[in-house]
């Protein structure tokens, strides 16, 4: 099954931005209670979309310059992208059916 990528400030370019596929990239710290329920939804949903989509989430203390770049201000915020650009922001938990049909939408 596949697994959540854990991208940061180094890896960015590779595995969002020139990755060939959709991706959803969500910005998360360890101590945000809400952040830790997204963590089983994408899970779920790196091995629905796995070979489809890159499933991935930033932690935004140790990534602060990516979190700025996407104008991150609160947690979580779930970042869809399509062919590497930005084309949608969601902040706060989102359920599981929402975030499959944005995704579907970009594929």
């Amino acid at each position: 099954m596949a697994e959540v990528l854990e991208v940061n400030e180094q890896n960015f370019e590779a595995e969002i931005k020139n990755a060939g596929k959709a991706a959803l990239l969500d910005f998360w710290a360890p101590w945000c209670g809400p952040c830790k329920m997204m963590h089983p939804i994408l899970e779920g949903l790196a091995g629905e979309f796995e070979g489809r989509a890159v499933i991935a989430r930033c932690n935004v203390d140790e990534n602060p310059v990516l979190a700025s770049q996407f104008g991150v201000t609160a947690i979580p915020t779930l970042v869809l992208f399509k062919g590497g650009e930005q084309v949608e922001t969601l902040v706060g938990v989102a359920p599981p059916e929402e975030l499959k049909n944005r995704l579907e939408s970009v594929l």
